[in-house]
């Protein structure tokens, strides 16, 4: 079994900074990829920012320039730096780990419960 528990959500002005968090846990051999995705109401759920396991990355657009994704090995944890915050970041945040139990098997993904994060004006 492989848990995955996020935190650092919450609500922040705009302008604000968070720290998104998420640490897997349970029957793991590797993981590969790493990342982020959100969902706001309404829409659909939109990749945020991903992170190899060479540790090359990748953001969304909209987020270029105001947000960092990073990765500890030793933790099998992912973050998320979430800097300047904008009200149109409200949605809730989802990571996703692409990881295998064994060295023989194929990766499979995982995602987190979410975690709420609202920006206000």
């Amino acid at each position: 079994q492989v848990q995955l528990v996020e935190s650092g959500g919450g609500l922040v002005q705009a302008g604000g900074s968070l720290r998104l968090s998420c640490a897997a846990s349970g029957s793991i051999f590797r993981i590969n990829t790493m990342g982020w995705y959100r969902q706001a109401p309404g829409k659909q759920r939109e990749l945020v920012a991903v992170i190899t396991s060479g540790g090359i990355t990748n953001y969304a657009d909209s987020v270029k320039g105001r947000f960092s994704i990073s990765r500890d090995n030793a933790k099998n944890t992912v973050y998320l730096q979430m800097d300047r915050l904008k009200p149109e970041d409200t949605a809730v945040y989802y990571c996703k780990i692409a990881l295998n139990s064994h060295w023989y098997s194929a990766y499979s993904d995982y995602w987190g419960q979410g975690t709420q994060v609202t920006v206000s004006s």
